[in-house]
């Protein structure tokens, strides 16, 4: 049957949705899935909501923390682009993933959409840049210079551009990046090295392409405490609109489910995801499926078993003697800057006392220069006075070197320095299973907090200087506090075993 309605009305409801289209995301996220037999989700449209904010410029830094399985990608990475060039068709975007490979497919993904929907996104095709990873959009203003080579062509169009993390992205600026999974497994999670150059990616390379005023959004699954969110969570949170969405729901949910209850229950209920943390086990499925690579207690110590001490011990009948009490240090040298998250330097004062009991009397720690750190070591010792100093024997300095920086530090007080032995976890055993045995105790104090939330996430955090130094110094007390030996006294100092 013939369309009765006249052209001039078919035309104005085209370009009333149209309109539309352009001016709400969840309106073409729904246009877009429908021919899938798909629709948004709860979760999916407060994401809209947040990726509407940075369309908008209300946001210019966006997390996205989801499980695996919660179609982040699909409205992020693909359906956000070609809304987004609608939105501001002289825009340009670079997109990146873990591979280039991937980056290509959400491009070839937003590409086929763009093509898909040109008259109702107000957009089209450049005929000569339609790759999967490269391709440009015209804009009804200049579709009239689509096929002519003149000077300034480039200027009229919308660019997108995928890449992989570290690949080739030079020559390009950006109004919005997009970075979606930038770790592809658990053993590049793990690796210090990759973490490392992922940081150095996206700060070095990456950040300088953005234009001023430019957007960036991050959607991934948390696999570590030091992955690129924890580093950015770490020394930018005041930049960052988080919008966190763990598998189970815990207070205070942002899509105000009850604790416990799914997120995308249509997809994965409940018994399904407990299911998947007794196969994953504690630490994979709070990092993968919650989105907080810390689990509620680490694999290796249990601080409930810690008693706390209102204050230090009573020594008024007599000082402890030098070889019950220890401060052992873990060394670091580099300054805490807004770009940074460097080890601690820790100097951790640990008691054996007459009942056997160990007892973590004081923690000094600093994030500073080689020379704050010699001056904090030096007051700490004066502090201290006839505490033991107990140092890491740096592997990395001259024969000699470390013994005779530390003689003329410390000249009357006693110190002395031994190899590590064996990993950090071999090594924290014999102190944890202390701690087991509800053998362990610490003086309440302002540096209790974050020692127990170290040993609570060790060895599941990027920081494990307190650790260190504890397991450091519970060897001393247990197996080398032995009378030294005059042969190995040198200007008041120790020399190790």
């Amino acid at each position: 049957m013939p369309n009765s309605t006249p052209r001039s009305i078919r035309l104005e409801q085209e370009w009333h949705y149209r309109r539309t289209i352009r001016a709400n995301l969840a309106d073409w996220a729904a246009l877009a899935l429908a021919a899938n037999g798909q629709k948004p989700a709860a979760h999916h449209r407060l994401l809209l909501g947040a990726l509407t904010d940075i369309a908008a410029g209300r946001t210019d830094r966006l997390m996205v923390l989801m499980p695996p399985g919660s179609a982040k990608s699909t409205y992020a990475s693909m359906l956000f682009p070609p809304w987004f060039l609608a939105r501001h068709p002289r825009a340009e975007i670079i997109a990146t993933s873990h591979t280039a490979e991937l980056a290509e497919n959400f491009g070839r993904r937003a590409r086929d959409l763009t093509k898909q929907h040109e008259k109702r996104l107000g957009l089209r095709l450049a005929p000569d840049q339609r790759a999967a990873g490269r391709w440009e959009v015209l804009s009804p203003s200049h579709r009239h210079v689509a096929n002519r080579h003149m000077a300034g062509q480039a200027d009229q169009r919308g660019r997108y551009v995928a890449a992989g993390v570290r690949g080739p992205i030079i020559g390009r600026r950006a109004d919005l990046i997009l970075i979606d999974d930038p770790v592809k497994s658990q053993a590049e999670a793990e690796s210090q090295t990759i973490r490392d150059a992922i940081w150095d990616w996206y700060r070095a390379d990456l950040l300088t392409r953005l234009k001023p005023g430019g957007r960036i959004v991050l959607i991934m699954t948390r696999w570590h405490e030091d992955d690129l969110a924890g580093r950015l969570l770490a020394s930018q949170p005041e930049e960052w609109h988080c919008l966190r969405l763990p598998a189970l729901a815990e207070p205070d949910d942002p899509l105000g489910r009850a604790e416990g209850e799914a997120l995308w229950p249509d997809w994965e209920d409940r018994a399904a995801l407990e299911r998947k943390r007794t196969t994953l086990g504690a630490r994979a499925f709070a990092a993968l499926f919650q989105q907080d690579p810390r689990p509620p207690e680490g694999a290796l110590f249990s601080p409930a078993r810690i008693t706390l001490l209102g204050g230090a011990p009573d020594t008024s009948s007599g000082r402890p003697s030098g070889n019950q009490v220890v401060r052992a240090w873990d060394l670091a040298a580099t300054a805490k800057r807004a770009d940074n998250n460097p080890d601690w330097t820790v100097g951790l004062k640990l008691q054996r006392d007459e009942a056997g009991r160990f007892i973590v009397l004081d923690i000094v720690r600093l994030r500073g220069s080689p020379h704050a750190v010699e001056l904090l070591v030096q007051a700490t010792a004066r502090a201290d006075g006839d505490v033991f100093q107990y140092f890491p024997k740096d592997p990395g300095q001259a024969p000699g070197f470390q013994e005779a920086l530390f003689a003329r530090l410390l000249a009357g007080y006693r110190f002395g320095f031994s190899p590590e032995r064996g990993n950090k976890t071999a090594r924290a055993a014999p102190v944890a299973a202390q701690m087991e045995a509800g053998n362990l105790a610490l003086v309440r104090a302002g540096w209790t907090g974050p020692l127990l939330e170290e040993l609570r996430n060790f060895p599941n955090q990027g920081h494990d200087d307190q650790v260190d130094a504890l397991s450091r110094a519970f060897a001393w007390l247990v197996l080398e506090q032995a009378p030294v030996a005059p042969a190995r006294l040198l200007a008041g100092g120790w020399l190790g075993r």
